[in-house]
């Protein structure tokens, strides 16, 4: 019953989108065969309206992420009154999280079994109008994504790469704006064959942590549309 009403609020969000915005999305060379999609990967998160890039998801693909999405989230959203019921709604599978690495990373780690479909936002919080996070410091990828990772043996890893949706909302300013134009790019990896990239060093050593992140840091600025 909690799928069901995910796919319906996940179909009908999509519906909203296509009647509302115009999507342009550069789509990768090598073919994503959404059936073994096992991670996505989002960068250069801006706003919570986010969930507009729902439209160019395939529906088989939506009812599959009802089913079996897991996705850590920040605990003071979640607790928010109506964004975090909405979030809910959409996602019976997100778990909560705090900013430090802590028990409620296990827990989100421990959450994931064989079939989930993983979706992280991989800097861990949005920027704001001026480029920088809330506190003021530069946009950076996060070690979570690392640690998911490390646990995937097979599948593919989709890279979605947003052009920012500051012009439909700012965090915190009003109300969205519609008609607009919202841009993303994506790549798409096989996970053993990204994670082999790295082979350089002991895959879950220290040193393939850092490999991993600069290579994420690298494309987070690198391939994003204007």
């Amino acid at each position: 019953m909690k799928s069901l009403i995910s796919f319906s609020f996940l179909y009908l969000f999509k519906v909203f989108a296509n009647l509302f915005y115009r999507f342009k999305i550069g789509w990768p060379k090598e073919q994503i065969r959404w059936k073994e999609v096992r991670l996505i990967v989002f960068l250069n998160h801006t706003s919570l309206m986010e969930v507009l890039f729902l439209s160019f998801l395939p529906t088989h693909f939506l009812r599959r992420l009802s089913k079996r999405m897991v996705a850590p989230g920040a605990d003071k959203t979640l607790d928010r009154p109506l964004v975090g019921t909405l979030f809910k709604l959409f996602s019976p599978g997100m778990t909560k999280i705090t900013r430090k690495r802590d028990d409620s990373w296990t827990e989100f780690l421990e959450s994931i079994y064989d079939d989930a479909v993983i979706l992280i936002a991989a800097e861990g919080r949005m920027k704001r109008k001026n480029g920088l996070d809330v506190d003021g410091k530069k946009m950076t990828v996060r070690g979570g994504v690392v640690d998911i990772l490390s646990l995937l043996k097979k599948g593919q890893m989709v890279i979605a790469y947003s052009g920012g949706l500051h012009h439909v909302q700012i965090p915190g300013e009003g109300l969205p704006k519609l008609f607009k134009t919202i841009k993303m790019n994506l790549e798409t990896f096989e996970i053993p064959n990204y994670k082999a990239m790295f082979n350089t060093a002991v895959e879950g050593s220290e040193q393939w942590r850092k490999l991993v992140l600069a290579d994420l840091q690298l494309r987070l600025e690198t391939n994003c549309p204007a």
